[in-house]
């Protein structure tokens, strides 16, 4: 009964992490990355770079990195960090390009007990186990409005891409608009501000295979939160290099979220229907609801 008791706070937490999408002023890495401090001292190859030709070159290898195809499907195992309570849950992933991202989350590995499912317009959150769900347009999401944050940035998290608020894709024009910087570690760090938000990515130099994903948001009133996804153990995906590892961290003002998804038997399935249909059974939970459960976590 413990999956079952705690399948809610893995499902709200991964929830309000992957909806925030930002963070907090305490600075964050992964195991063996780090983004690179700003400094006045740059490298031979960090010069070349600040050219615009070479910068253009390297950015267009970064953006060709991303996968052609339109389905991306996998078994999956979570773990859930929130303070001091942890919990490990397996489920699935499956995705459909520019329409769906879903989660589903599965009690002793064969009952589906949640289902977090991500669409251009809106989310759906489902509790299996007490039929109930929450089903609300982005645009009544406070933080979707002022942030910018959208679908699309969603996406790109999930499927290890480059991204700009409000564009579904990157043309040559819109990557003029991203900077590039020598770290260490043959790292370069593609950079990339906007309004309240700021965005960088730690790519590998010889690969232009983008190891971590970075979004801080900075509010005077509010606070700053920032959103950590590290990507590890790249696997073949129709000749295209996908991480089967993410280490998502999630930081606010008073709360840490740790969320790790393992991904295994990747695949690229067609056949399931990209949206969820429930039954009158099912009761609608209000939002503040939701919030209310998270931080009493």
């Amino acid at each position: 009964m413990k999956a079952l008791r705690y399948w809610k706070m893995s499902a709200l937490a991964v929830t309000i992490m992957l909806v925030a999408a930002c963070g907090s002023s305490r600075s964050m890495s992964s195991k063996s990355d780090k983004l690179p401090e700003q400094t006045s001292k740059k490298s031979k190859k960090g010069a070349l770079l600040a050219d615009s030709i070479e910068k253009d070159v390297y950015l267009q290898r970064v953006a060709s990195n991303a996968q052609t195809t339109r389905f991306i499907t996998s078994k999956v195992k979570f773990c859930v960090e929130v303070g001091n309570r942890q919990m490990t849950l397996t489920g699935n992933l499956k995705m459909k390009r520019d329409d769906v991202i879903r989660l589903q989350l599965m009690a002793f590995g064969f009952v589906e007990a949640g289902r977090l499912e991500f669409t251009q317009d809106y989310l759906l959150i489902v509790d299996r186990i007490n039929k109930q769900y929450l089903k609300v347009p982005y645009v009544q999401l406070e933080f979707f409005r002022h942030s910018g944050v959208d679908f699309n940035m969603l996406q790109s998290l999930f499927w290890n891409e480059l991204f700009q608020p409000g564009k579904a894709r990157l043309t040559e024009r819109n990557l003029k608009k991203f900077t590039t910087d020598t770290g260490v570690d043959n790292n370069i760090t593609v950079s990339f501000e906007n309004d309240v938000l700021s965005y960088r990515w730690l790519t590998d130099q010889e690969t232009a295979r983008i190891k971590m994903a970075n979004v801080l948001y900075s509010n005077y009133l509010r606070g700053n939160y920032q959103l950590n996804w590290d990507y590890g153990d790249f696997k073949a995906n129709n000749r295209k290099m996908f991480p089967m590892k993410h280490n998502v961290t999630f930081n606010t003002p008073d709360k840490e979220v740790k969320f790790e998804m393992i991904l295994n038997n990747l695949g690229n399935d067609e056949d399931w229907e990209p949206r969820t249909k429930l039954s009158g059974k099912y009761r609608q939970m209000p939002a503040d609801e939701i919030l209310r459960r998270f931080m009493s976590l």
